[in-house]
């Protein structure tokens, strides 16, 4: 790892050295206010740039040879020429305002480009401007402020975007893609966000699609699509960084360097772009206790309740837990529905979130037009994932190879892999119920000894250790000696009186501490593990160790996606036209912990079992027509995709 590094930052020293560069700024004469969007070009060359916020500019100048000049101006302004003369030279310009009048001039601001104003769907977009300028931590996050859009953080490391009114927690509905190629992670089939996504910093626009868009994008599109562009090194050379500090120490730092390398004739002909992320924080503890939506008992509930951030609690039993029927309240009095003790979320998984992003693209012009490029994209991290059950994403590592050659509106053709490894991952909430049912039998077990089940344990005790204390209680065995009808409404309001519901607290925390210590190695009855002892320790290291399949709760997940997809527009006098086609095969290798793929050692040392590959494949083709001076335009596509495992599916728009 220490020799990639090295690598990386000699790569990027190179970089700094051969770099020859101007820097200034551009000032009101009168003012000295910066003038933010001034043109600083090199007269007689294809360079140039334009100032930031602060007015300020940096213009890489390569081989070129000096001296030079400068030519800079800016709408109201009067040009003005400088000559470098030096290497490397600093400049602070002032521009002198123009006595030309100019009539009044409203300046509306508008997001979205002419061509995706006229597009058949609705789109919102975050350019490179708004990305800046965001009200949130990170572009991703400033998504949510988008019209139509819902954002679901499932940590700190984890956003969840939903469209079209539809809110998940499990990112399944929307199509995420970053420069054309679908983020999804193959195997656990969703799209992490962007924790395994492009760098702020090199990210120049993000388009949301809301609604379905198979016509457009293919049958995953089904509820919308994320689609990031990223910068080109050839316009956006130069080397940028950006440190974010914020609470729960998070820090996140960014390094974007791109550089262009020239032909003989001046012509951009090599580019190269590098870009590192890092992200560590202490992630959003799920300390909720209050009970679950659709509790029978509510919070505070004296035998316990299901908790929301409490696993292994759970009423997972044929035979009720419940001793509120008249004859369970003659028997059992005060002891009423009762709950397992469980495992916290805070003491199952780890809350240390950690992203590291390792992203670079080389680019070579075939010709001005026509560009061949391989991109390589690597991603590691650690976090929580809120999907059916809560998981601990831990170590899980994301790499996406991609090789494309494109000719700007008339053609491209790109092949790329993904392939994902799950590392340390688990099921947080499946690791509890693992960690529970190693104390005792399941209530529902068949094989297991009656008197070994949590229960009927609780409540043998609860019958013969309480039920004489509660007949104590100051008119209670009056109810139980009275002829007649077992009087349950008058035992209820004497129980209900507030001191002695604190005594039946008190009963069944006894109640509940007898029960958990208690250990009948003969009837496979154990104390429960308390977090932080060295059983508790070893017994859940033992199952985040050990494979779903083989008893544990650790994902096993190595799988692939390949893909490849082309396009071809044709632009004849009469229409534009565009054809197009993708083949996709997904190899997905879990061992049998996800899917049902086990492989079998035979003693002849072959392997059988099932290996899964499932493949689809999808044409596109669309026309699109101007009529009435080019103000009226109309656009028809037409799709065909197959997956093996289903019939042909048709999507027009």
């Amino acid at each position: 790892m220490n020799r990639y590094l090295l690598m990386i930052c000699l790569l990027l020293a190179g970089i700094g050295v051969f770099a020859q560069k101007i820097t200034g700024s551009i000032q009101d004469q009168e003012t000295a206010g910066p003038i933010i969007g001034a043109s600083v070009i090199v007269l007689d060359s294809r360079l140039g740039v334009s100032t930031d916020f602060e007015g300020k500019f940096e213009l890489e100048y390569g081989n070129l040879a000096l001296p030079f000049t400068l030519q800079i101006s800016f709408i109201g302004y009067e040009t003005k020429e400088v000559e470098v003369s030096e290497p490397n030279q600093k400049f602070k310009i002032k521009l002198k305002s123009s006595s030309l009048s100019l009539d009044d001039v409203t300046v509306i601001e508008q997001r979205l480009t002419q061509k995706q104003k006229e597009e058949a769907l609705t789109v919102e977009t975050l350019d490179v401007m708004a990305i800046k300028e965001t009200p949130a931590g990170s572009f991703y996050d400033g998504l949510g402020n988008m019209k139509g859009v819902d954002l679901t953080s499932a940590s700190i490391g984890f956003k969840i975007i939903n469209t079209r009114g539809f809110n998940s927690t499990s990112p399944v509905r929307s199509l995420q893609i970053i420069d054309g190629v679908d983020n999804q992670a193959p195997g656990l089939n969703f799209s992490l966000g962007n924790f395994l996504g492009a760098s702020e910093l090199d990210v120049q626009r993000v388009e949301l699609i809301a609604g379905a868009s198979g016509a457009f994008f293919g049958p995953a599109a089904f509820n919308g699509v994320i689609s990031m562009t990223t910068k080109d090194p050839f316009l956006f050379p130069g080397i940028s960084g950006q440190v974010k500090i914020g609470e729960r120490n998070m820090v996140e730092t960014a390094v974007r360097a791109a550089h262009v390398w020239d032909n003989s004739e001046g012509e951009d002909k090599v580019a190269i772009k590098i870009n590192l992320y890092y992200l560590k924080a202490d992630d959003w503890e799920a300390t909720n206790y209050n009970a679950v939506d659709g509790s029978p008992v509510s919070t505070g509930n004296l035998g316990a309740w299901d908790a929301v951030n409490i696993y292994g609690d759970e009423h997972r039993t044929t035979q009720s837990n419940n001793y509120t029927s008249i004859a369970d309240q003659r028997d059992f009095p005060g002891l009423g529905v009762i709950y397992q003790s469980g495992y916290r979320e805070i003491d199952l998984v780890d809350y240390d979130t950690r992203n590291a992003k390792f992203a670079t693209s080389l680019h070579y012009k075939l010709n001005p037009d026509v560009e061949l490029m391989y991109a390589f994209n690597y991603g590691t991290g650690t976090t929580v994932y809120q999907g059916e059950n809560r998981f601990s994403l831990k170590n899980i590592r994301f790499m996406q190879n991609r090789f494309e050659i494109k000719k700007k509106n008339t053609y491209f053709f790109r092949v790329y892999a993904t392939n994902e490894n799950a590392g340390d991952s688990y099921d947080a909430v499946y690791t509890a119920v693992k960690m529970r049912d190693a104390s005792r039998p399941r209530q529902d077990a068949q094989d297991a000894h009656p008197q070994s089940k949590w229960y009927t344990q609780y409540a043998q005790y609860w019958n013969q250790a309480i039920t004489p204390l509660v007949k104590q209680i100051e008119g209670v065995q009056e109810i139980y000696d009275q002829p007649g009808p077992f009087d349950v409404d008058a035992l209820n309001a004497i129980l209900s009186q507030p001191e002695n519901q604190a005594l039946l607290q008190q009963w069944h925390g006894q109640t509940l501490g007898w029960v958990d210590s208690l250990s009948i190695p003969q009837l496979g009855v154990y104390p429960y593990l308390q977090p932080g002892t060295s059983g508790f320790d070893s017994l859940f290291n033992q199952l985040t160790t050990t494979s779903l399949a083989d008893g544990g709760t650790k994902l096993i997940d190595r799988s692939a996606l390949y893909h490849a997809h082309g396009e071809y527009q044709f632009h004849p006098d009469w229409a534009d036209i565009t054809v197009g086609g993708n083949f996709r095969q997904y190899r997905p290798i879990s061992e049998g912990s996800i899917f049902s793929d086990t492989l079998i050692q035979n003693s002849d040392g072959s392997v059988s079992g099932n290996t899964i590959i499932n493949s689809e494949y999808g044409f596109y083709a669309g026309i699109t027509k101007r009529f009435l001076a080019e103000s009226l335009k109309v656009n028809f596509t037409l799709r065909a995709d197959k997956n093996q495992n289903f019939d042909l599916l048709f999507s027009t728009a």
